[in-house]
């Protein structure tokens, strides 16, 4: 295992929640010039291709899988395909600092979801947090017929599935290499993309200029996918975790400056208060960790 190293960590984990917002601002980009499933499968194989090189570099080309592994590997690999169409339609259709408003709820429903299948301690304090960060999701979603956008519940909906997708990880055994877990991830969502263009759309001849955004989105993924791995092996969890929600301040920043659109002030409140409470559940998950360490020493 890495030696601990908290800053540099902290930076890479920044840097990665950039390389993903870049990668989110890349495949908007991409749906106005190319069909939604298109542009998936195209991302995907060229992500398969560069995770495919990192895994047989890892000697983790071919992996021994348990049964449950096994089931574990699939399961995610199904959540991870049918997120990427919702995250991917919604990402479409609303704004990009909006959906990732919705998404930084994810730290509380994975803490839910640990809780109810996988029998995990939530006590008061962080389950007071979970319903007032739902409170804020709700500002942003807003489920009302004045300023509610359909396509936010796709938003959700992805919310739910990579939480469905985090609860198997949990579940896979230490000894499965995470590249080969990402391998197959994205080789499903490859396939199941294919699959979906073949059946439901028409293809279309990607234009040099979408070729450049394909390739951009697929390095800088793998950038961020990369970025992320190391930084969670360099650092405490509990100290990096909350720098992902940087992931907000990108959006904001790529939102205004390539797509022109900035949250209104009820979004803003609502993103503001998921935040305080993600980084809450985290630090209270740290010292609840802390706690238990402290009583095994003893």
């Amino acid at each position: 295992m890495a030696p601990i190293d908290n800053n540099r960590a902290a930076l890479l984990l920044v840097a990665s929640t950039a390389a993903f917002t870049l990668n989110d601002t890349f495949m908007k980009i991409l749906t106005a010039e190319l069909p939604l499933m298109e542009t998936i499968a195209l991302r995907g194989v060229v992500v398969t291709l560069g995770l495919g090189a990192i895994a047989f570099r890892a000697r983790a080309l071919w992996v021994r899988l348990s049964g449950m592994d096994a089931a574990m590997v699939g399961l995610r690999g199904f959540a991870e395909a049918v997120t990427t169409f919702f995250f991917v339609t919604a990402l479409a259709r609303i704004p990009l600092a909006n959906l990732t408003a919705i998404l930084q709820a994810l730290p509380l429903t994975v803490t839910l979801a640990a809780a109810v299948f996988l029998g995990e301690p939530v006590g008061w304090r962080r389950l007071t947090a979970i319903l007032v960060g739902f409170l804020g999701v709700m500002l942003i979603v807003r489920p009302g017929p004045a300023g509610f956008d359909i396509y936010a519940l796709y938003g959700l909906a992805s919310v739910a599935t990579i939480t469905l997708r985090d609860v198997a990880t949990r579940r896979l055994s230490a000894a499965v290499p995470s590249t080969f877990v990402a391998l197959v991830t994205a080789a499903m969502v490859t396939l199941a993309a294919l699959a979906a263009t073949a059946v439901a759309e028409e293809w279309v001849t990607p234009a040099p200029r979408s070729l450049l955004h394909l390739g951009a989105a697929a390095v800088t993924v793998l950038a961020g996918y990369l970025a992320s791995l190391i930084a969670l092996r360099w650092g405490d969890l509990g100290f990096v975790g909350p720098f992902r929600y940087t992931g907000l301040v990108w959006a904001l920043i790529l939102g205004l400056a390539v797509f022109g659109d900035w949250p209104d002030a009820t979004t803003l409140a609502g993103a503001a208060i998921v935040v305080a409470t993600g980084i809450y559940t985290l630090h209270r998950e740290r010292a609840r960790a802390r706690a238990a360490a402290a009583r095994a020493r003893g």
